[in-house]
């Protein structure tokens, strides 16, 4: 169901509704972009600052990367996974036509964000809340996910499509050493971007009224 023909809502809501209804996973990208990358570093710093975290832990934790720095994160998951099928982890007719060109692809878009979630510095959180301890992390991931949508459909309402891709664990190591990350910091997920090169399908919903209940409407 799409938005109302009587348009209940301000402009504002009907825009942010129109962009979550538009948003579809984009794997064809281009190694281009739409606005500059002083807009995306203000789009996803934005995004990282003013998402809501449980007790404003702000634990989440992100980088942006642009250009070679982009390409340089693909090169590292195909180094990483030829490894594997090199072990015999991997079957290689299955990483030369599948697992390869997915990851050419990524690379030849324009830019990656990683997302990690800095879970030391969650300590304090969880001794102060002891009651909630066991959930923290699960909170602290829940954050994560809504800093990876909002960036997500930020990066879409300017023209810009994407997909959200884990090959963490695999690439951790590799990534660390190349970026000097901090070892509180793990890696949770990673948006490729860049101008879509091809219109994607409909997406098909199951019906609604098996996902969704209201009680007490007036």
């Amino acid at each position: 169901m799409g938005l109302s023909q009587s348009k209940p809502f301000n402009k504002s809501t009907r825009s942010l509704l129109k962009i979550t209804q538009e948003r579809r996973t984009h794997y064809k990208l281009l190694g281009k972009s739409p606005i500059s990358d002083n807009e995306i570093e203000t789009l996803v710093q934005n995004a990282t600052k003013y998402v809501p975290t449980a007790w404003n832990t702000q634990s989440s934790r992100v980088i942006l990367l642009l250009n070679d720095e982009h390409k340089k994160v693909w090169d590292i998951a195909l180094s990483v996974i030829e490894g594997l099928v090199k072990a015999g982890g991997i079957p290689r007719d299955m990483f030369e036509n599948y697992t390869k060109p997915k990851l050419e692809a990524f690379k030849a878009a324009y830019g990656t964000v990683l997302l990690f979630v800095d879970y030391e510095s969650l300590a304090a959180t969880k001794e102060k809340f002891a009651i909630y301890a066991d959930k923290v992390d699960t909170f602290a991931l829940e954050a994560n996910a809504m800093a990876e949508y909002l960036i997500w459909i930020s990066l879409q309402s300017e023209g810009l499509g994407a997909n959200l891709q884990h090959y963490n664990p695999l690439i951790d190591d590799q990534v660390a050493k190349t970026w000097d990350i901090p070892s509180s910091w793990k890696l949770e997920g990673q948006i490729v971007f860049g101008t879509p090169a091809e219109k994607v399908e409909e997406k098909e919903f199951d019906p609604i009224e098996s996902r969704f209940k209201v009680y007490g409407k007036n």
